[in-house]
């Protein structure tokens, strides 16, 4: 008997990406904008930064919601099925802790512990793309 397989149903799958991209391009064009709001145009960089974090922020409340509905259709069936599971589970673990830097970024009042969730989070955020690549690719090797 062939074991199930694990990919994502073409719409849902595309939604998926369309967030994480979203959360990709907001958070590199606001770490663009912010280094540049001390320059000559300092203050459109500062509104664009703002508005590229309405938007990130947005796109991670979407985000939130296909990841919650990812557990039960994808990670726990790949779980089982014993197939890319140290990809599966970096995925995971890159997703959490993106999760809760977020979190800490939004509600930490510390202006001592922020630099360093800032820089976790930007950290995270850069990498997962090349992580969703391999996850992605390692999962499609394995069918």
């Amino acid at each position: 008997m062939r074991p199930p397989t694990l990919r994502l149903k073409p719409r849902f799958r595309h939604t998926l990406y369309g967030a994480f991209w979203t959360l990709f391009i907001t958070g590199g064009a606001w770490l663009a904008a912010d280094q540049l709001k001390e320059s000559a145009n300092g203050d459109l960089w500062q509104e664009a930064g703002s508005y590229l974090l309405t938007l990130h922020g947005g796109a991670a409340m979407v985000s939130l919601m296909l990841l919650g509905a990812l557990v039960p259709l994808h990670v726990a069936p790949g779980w089982r099925s014993r197939r890319n599971r140290l990809a599966g589970a970096a995925m995971v673990m890159f997703n959490a802790a993106l999760v809760m830097t977020a979190f800490g970024l939004y509600y930490a009042g510390s202006e001592l512990l922020r630099p360093w969730i800032s820089d976790i989070h930007i950290g995270f955020g850069l990498s997962l793309p090349a992580l969703f690549l391999i996850h992605v690719v390692a999962g499609r090797r394995r069918r």
